[in-house]
């Protein structure tokens, strides 16, 4: 039965099933920290208020989690508790991304004796992640935070993702446009520029699935 109490019990635990706390999983989401705060969960009146199907959405997306297991969880079959595989990918920071010799022209891993990095979530195999460096991802990512990335995932307005052109410049910001001349990018850290690359001058572009917090 859909309960207020069982949907927030699902937003609590997929939050621990990702190693988040519920404001990480908010922040994740590019939703207030205070979101998901236990005060925000009953009105000034004590009636209850639910959370919207829109961060409902965004907390799905953000996780890389899919519908089904967030339904499981509301019907309180899959419980935190419930053991999730780990996976090993690549790491690798931001400065060797843009040397030659590390990928593909694809965007892909190349080569053996990369560091690897566990992760609570499931990722494709061709997935690998990324170390920020800088304060250009600020406030969302941080300096250290780890980026999973994954090269060929279908990309849309307002995707995050990692460009790297073939200067040997690696950049993360979020798709506003791309056509067969041009990418567009949006910044953000208004402090850093947005930018407008011709498609000639693009090596990859890999979408930004999960990140670290």
């Amino acid at each position: 039965m859909l309960s207020h109490d069982r949907v927030w019990a699902a937003i609590d635990a997929l939050a621990e099933r990702y190693s988040l706390s519920a404001s990480g999983l908010a922040r994740r989401a590019g939703l207030d920290s205070t979101a998901f705060n236990k005060s925000k969960r009953l009105s000034s009146d004590g009636r209850p208020r639910w959370p919207s199907t829109e961060s409902l959405a965004k907390i799905i997306e953000a996780t890389g989690a899919s519908l089904e297991e967030f339904t499981i969880l509301v019907e309180g079959r899959g419980g935190s508790a419930v053991p999730q595989p780990r996976v090993a990918v690549p790491l690798l920071g931001f400065a060797q991304a843009g040397a030659g010799g590390f990928f593909d022209d694809a965007g892909y891993p190349s080569g053996q004796g990369w560091d690897l990095v566990e992760l609570p979530t499931r990722t494709a195999e061709t997935s690998y992640a990324l170390k920020v460096q800088g304060d250009s991802m600020l406030p969302l990512y941080r300096n250290g935070d780890v980026l999973i990335v994954e090269p060929g995932a279908p990309t849309r307005k307002g995707d995050r993702v990692v460009v790297k052109t073939t200067a040997g410049e690696v950049m993360a910001k979020v798709l506003d446009r791309q056509t067969a001349k041009s990418i567009v990018l949006v910044s953000l850290n208004p402090v850093h520029p947005d930018r407008d690359i011709p498609m000639r001058d693009v090596e990859w572009v890999a979408r930004i699935v999960w990140a670290s917090q």
